[in-house]
């Protein structure tokens, strides 16, 4: 049977969930497990493909011709690994699936609502990859922000999985800010605290928090942070800005992430840590020893 992972978001958007879920991905796959990631969108267009790229980011075409999520390709150069439509859904596909099916019949004439009609969909396209027999870890990336209205059935799925699937088969990462306010010169946790304390609204207790942050945190930080989110302190993960994303996975690897996840999961790793190629690849993005200089034309 397969373990899942799933990210989530808290205080604002655009703090990294696809770049801190890859380097989750890589981590796992250097200690020998299959992984693959998907990411769940919820905006209710069916796919990115009709979106203004200038709004979200642009749009990532897999090798079966899917229109999907940018992320998907930091998932595909982090883990050297195709993904197909599988790895995204959006609102807007859920939707259309379960409208279609109601229009054919299926449900033989009961009341669709989003519970549990809506949630159940989620549900199985959430475990479609890991009844595949190819991974050993699925990790999902659920869009948007925790309190945000679109963002609830997701959270009721992840509500109920957690409780099919059991504690030692999934796990709940939570990624955050914690603000550093340059005037008072301290870091702010409570945007923290707020933000786990909404996920509790849903029912959902996360296992460990991720802490986007400019600054260093401190352990009595770590320490307010573990008491009032109920985190273990060792799940207290700091995730500093870096020059470039490729430098996250090292970072994480420092933090110990890997080591938490394994243990929530009760998993021993496969084989020992390596990631001689992916030092090999940072040095040579870090230390170019040529440039190129690309011309774009075009036509009003």
């Amino acid at each position: 049977m397969s373990k899942f992972i799933f990210v989530t978001g808290g205080v604002t958007s655009s703090l990294g969930k696809g770049i801190i879920a890859a380097s989750l991905a890589k981590l796992l796959q250097a200690r020998g497990f299959s992984v693959t990631i998907q990411k769940f969108d919820p905006y209710l267009n069916v796919d990115p493909g009709t979106l203004n790229p200038y709004e979200h980011g642009e749009c990532y075409v897999t090798d079966d011709g899917a229109e999907t999520d940018l992320d998907l390709g930091h998932y595909e150069r982090f883990l050297n690994s195709p993904t197909s439509q599988a790895n995204n859904v959006t609102t807007g596909r859920i939707y259309q699936s379960v409208i279609n099916r109601e229009r054919a019949g299926d449900y033989l004439g009961k009341t669709v609502q989003v519970v549990p009609h809506i949630t159940n969909e989620i549900k199985r396209r959430a475990k479609l990859l890991g009844q595949s027999n190819e991974f050993d870890i699925v990790i999902t990336e659920l869009g948007g922000t925790v309190g945000d209205i679109e963002s609830l059935p997701y959270l009721e799925a992840l509500r109920q999985l957690r409780w099919e699937l059991g504690a030692d088969n999934c796990l709940v990462i939570h990624l955050t800010l914690i603000p550093y306010l340059r005037a008072a010169k301290e870091l702010k946790t409570k945007p923290t605290q707020h933000s786990v304390k909404e996920l509790l609204k849903t029912g959902i207790q996360p296992d460990i928090l991720v802490c986007r942050t400019e600054k260093p945190i401190n352990m009595e930080i770590r320490r307010k942070l573990a008491l009032f989110c109920n985190v273990k302190r060792e799940a207290i993960i700091q995730s500093i800005d870096v020059d470039t994303i490729y430098d996250v996975p090292l970072k994480m690897l420092e933090e110990g992430l890997d080591k938490v996840v394994l243990n929530k999961l009760q998993l021993q790793p496969k084989k020992t840590l390596d990631l001689t190629r992916w030092n090999e690849f940072l040095y040579k993005f870090k230390n170019p020893k040529h440039s190129l200089k690309i011309g774009l034309v075009g036509f009003s």
